[in-house]
């Protein structure tokens, strides 16, 4: 099993950044990817972005391209999420999540192990 904690929401202006991270413990010799996921008042959880925890291969929502990155730090067992040019349609908790199943492309049933999640807020 795989415990994860996530930290760094919060309220930001439109424009303005962020960085979630995420600290793995546990059983993280198993971890082939992590992910981040975020769910919006009244929709259903999405997929984020992905990185690969080995290869360093990441994944991106097109919604989000040039504007997130996800980078990960093996020694520290942590992976963040840089968030630039924030708009008001990225308001949603943000989820980090581990995933051991390889992938071609990652889902979210791909991942069963989540964290708490962490409010982000951008404003107009």
């Amino acid at each position: 099993q795989v415990q994860l904690v996530e930290s760094g929401g919060g309220l930001v202006q439109a424009g303005g950044s962020l960085r979630l991270s995420c600290a793995a413990s546990g059983r993280t010799s198993r971890i082939y990817a992590m992910g981040w996921f975020r769910r919006a008042p009244g929709k259903e959880r999405e997929f984020v972005a992905a990185i690969n925890w080995s290869g360093g291969s990441t994944y991106y929502r097109d919604s989000v391209k040039g504007r997130f990155t996800t980078s990960r730090d093996n020694a520290k067992n942590t992976v963040y999420l840089q968030m630039n040019s924030l708009k008001p349609e990225d308001t949603a908790v943000y989820y980090c999540a581990a995933g051991s199943k390889p992938f071609s492309l990652p889902r979210l049933a791909d991942f069963g192990s989540w964290g708490q999640g962490t409010q982000v807020t951008v404003s107009s």
